[in-house]
């Protein structure tokens, strides 16, 4: 993989292109995009195959792997690309792939993980015309003009058609008659994670008006934003709007959590690590939904349990893990220890009765919440229906269990330094270290953790 000393920036954008198109297609993006952001177009139907989204999400996979230098890096997919980009990340989220850093995506006017909405006498109108080895410059130029809501400045016009006549015909047959009408749904499932659609009000089959519906079910978590004057073909009606949203998207992801170091991704995605540890740490690498509605507390309760988490687990100035949501999460899904004193509540009970005793007499002042912290520790508080004592065994488990959420997340293991979950793998043989001495760390691991051992050339 690529060394993060060789490209100075804070993210990665791969841009998966619609039909027609390709890697050049994202030539406009790339040139006003943000200077934190790296973009990489990625041919996807270069090799005329597009019978089915596995196979595109293969080609995809297999370059993105090459490209990718460990560190965050967000999903842009077009038309075409953005079924594709659906399963790409499903797998990546999986831990299949020796692929790390996902955060996020930006979508533009994307075909859904479900069949296509398109008419059928469109469908045979787009297929007659790619019969031979390439489109004919006149049917690339029919193409693009049906797809654009006015007419493109000479000069990118002149590049989307070139772009339409490079791609091999073969590739729109196979979409046509196979790769988009391919029902996904069950091979991507639920993508939690931030992401925004970008559609154009003069796009009829995959425009604004239609993609909330589309995504509803995929991305819980998605904002549509309509794009006024622009029709299906965004990398060349709007690529200035697009990099801008793509800069607004990194933004709020950098800021909404920790970025795990590139060095340490690139070690997740080493094949030292097992398909079920890199998909759990992909999943805790995603940035919390501060503003999603609670699973099991309420929001007062969550609001009280972020201020105990900032006094209790102190995580910086920087970008913090929204540590009250993610107990929240395990409270709803039963994933706490088990462990409870004898006649104590069940966790999310005790939770709700613990943090309300807290609200109802939380000071104002810091200095003052940390006389209370203090005080929850060593003697507890009474409360209704709960002695001092109750609330003071629920805080102990309650400091366990937010620590426990820190220490889970992937950059707080490159916080402390800690990489022994790559002692898996998924070789023949498990990997470990072949040398374990203070100070030292061997080739594979992080250049921070120590000198790098020398080996005896004897």
């Amino acid at each position: 993989m690529p060394s993060a000393a060789n490209h100075p920036h804070e993210c990665t954008v791969f841009f998966l292109p619609g039909l027609g198109l390709d890697a050049a297609s994202v030539g406009a993006i790339a040139a006003a995009a943000d200077p934190r952001l790296r973009v990489v177009g990625i041919d996807l139907l270069d090799r005329g195959r597009a019978a089915s989204v596995d196979d595109l999400a293969d080609t995809a996979l297999e370059r993105i792997a090459a490209e990718a230098d460990g560190g965050p890096f967000l999903v842009c997919g077009h038309s075409l690309g953005g079924k594709v980009a659906a399963r790409v990340m499903a797998r990546v989220l999986a831990g299949t792939e020796r692929v790390f850093g996902l955060a996020g995506a930006v979508l533009l006017a994307p075909s859904p993980p479900t069949p296509e909405p398109m008419p059928d006498d469109k469908r045979a109108e787009m297929l007659a015309t790619a019969q031979g080895e390439h489109l004919s410059r006149e049917d690339a130029a029919a193409f693009v003009a049906a797809n654009v809501a006015a007419p493109l400045p000479a000069d990118v016009r002149d590049a989307a058609i070139d772009a339409v006549v490079r791609q091999p015909a073969s590739a729109w047959r196979e979409w046509l008659t196979a790769g988009s009408l391919e029902d996904a749904t069950s091979l991507v499932g639920v993508l939690d994670l931030p992401v925004v659609v970008l559609a154009g009000d003069a796009d009829e089959a995959l425009g604004a008006d239609a993609q909330p519906d589309l995504i509803a079910d995929v991305y819980p978590r998605a904002r549509v934003k309509r794009m006024p004057g622009v029709g299906h073909l965004l990398p060349y009606e709007a690529p200035e709007r697009v990099a801008a949203v793509l800069a607004e998207t990194w933004d709020a992801i950098r800021t909404a959590a920790p970025v795990v170091p590139a060095e340490w991704g690139r070690v997740i995605a080493s094949s030292r690590v097992d398909v079920a540890v890199r998909r759990t740490l992909a999943h805790r690498a995603i940035a919390d939904d501060r503003d999603r509605a609670p699973r099991s507390l309420n929001r007062g309760q969550v609001e009280t349990l972020r201020a105990l988490a900032a006094l209790l687990v102190p995580q910086g100035d920087g970008a913090t893990i929204d540590l009250a949501t993610r107990i929240d999460d395990m409270l709803a899904e039963g994933g706490t220890d088990g462990w409870r004193p004898l006649g104590s509540p069940a966790d999310p009970i005790a939770y709700a009765r613990g943090l309300d005793a807290i609200a109802a007499v939380w000071p104002s002042e810091v200095a003052e919440q940390r006389n209370l912290v203090v005080t929850l520790i060593t003697d507890g508080i009474d409360a209704d229906g709960v002695g001092a004592d109750g609330i003071r065994s629920w805080f102990e488990d309650a400091r366990n269990d937010l620590l426990r959420m820190w220490l889970a997340h992937p950059a707080s293991l490159a916080r402390i330094g800690f990489d022994g979950f790559a002692v898996g793998g998924t070789a023949p043989q498990p990997a470990g270290w072949a040398t374990i001495a203070a100070g030292e760390r061997e080739t594979w691991e992080p250049s921070e953790l120590g000198q790098t051992v020398v080996e005896d050339a004897a």
